[in-house]
């Protein structure tokens, strides 16, 4: 397959690029400011696999960037076999201190990017695969910290159902972990951190393992329905 995963320069999205790779796919990845990491990433999967894979820089804010990664994909790997909208980011602070600016930039990447890209990645696309990265923040799991990341995971959710009624040809799902051990989790206030798994009893992070598997289960998985969400807790490790 050829393979775009954005945001993939570190956590789940290199990981995943990693693992697709192995299995002997071609693998495209978007990062918006770690070029380093990205190349890093891009040389170690050339070096140890027999696959093709490139980096490009995309801000998702961006319908431009988005469209001039979706030609540059197909100009070098042809049709896009599997989409993986992975990046996300998030403004944590009170609603009485957010600003608009603050939450339209949350949506604006996670919701409009994921838009964006998928909108514009399956125009040719046939009986490919589309992975939503949502969260259970946009379920069950919200924060007073969070309004704008939450709304913007729950929209992915309702997003992906509603591109799986548009395109029967193509699987759409969503992926909703609760925390996963990534370096901005590990970098966090662990106080907070702790505070946050306990109020909504999630025993222990979720590994990036875990969630890659899930993911390429899913992939493989003919019995998941296009628009289904599939949910990962902090007590189903493998």
């Amino acid at each position: 397959m050829n393979c775009l995963i954005t945001g993939s320069s570190i956590g789940i999205g290199r990981s995943l690029a990693i693992k697709l790779a192995s299995l002997n796919n071609n693998v495209y990845i978007t990062y918006l400011s770690n070029e380093l990491k990205a190349k890093e990433l891009q040389k170690e999967i050339i070096k140890n696999y027999n696959v093709q894979c490139f980096i490009k820089k995309c801000d998702l804010r961006s319908e431009e960037e988005i469209i001039n990664v979706v030609n540059d994909f197909k100009n070098k790997l042809g049709n896009i076999n599997l989409l993986v909208n992975n990046a996300s980011i998030s403004h944590d602070n009170l609603i009485i201190d957010k600003t608009k600016e603050q939450f339209m930039d949350v949506l604006n990447v996670n919701l409009v990017g994921t838009f964006l890209m998928t909108k514009y990645a399956i125009s040719d696309m046939n009986e490919g695969i589309v992975i939503n990265m949502a969260s259970t923040d946009g379920i069950d799991t919200q924060s007073i910290y969070n309004i704008d990341y939450s709304a913007s995971k729950a929209g992915i959710i309702s997003l992906t159902k509603s591109f799986a009624l548009s395109y029967q040809n193509i699987k759409f799902i969503s992926i909703a972990p609760n925390w996963v051990d990534t370096e901005s989790t590990r970098e966090m206030n662990q106080d907070y951190l702790n505070k946050e798994l306990k109020r909504i009893n999630q025993k222990k992070l979720i590994t990036i393992d875990n969630v890659v598997n899930k993911i390429i289960h899913t992939i493989v998985d003919k019995n998941i329905k296009s628009g289904d969400l599939i949910r990962i807790d902090g007590d189903d490790n493998e």
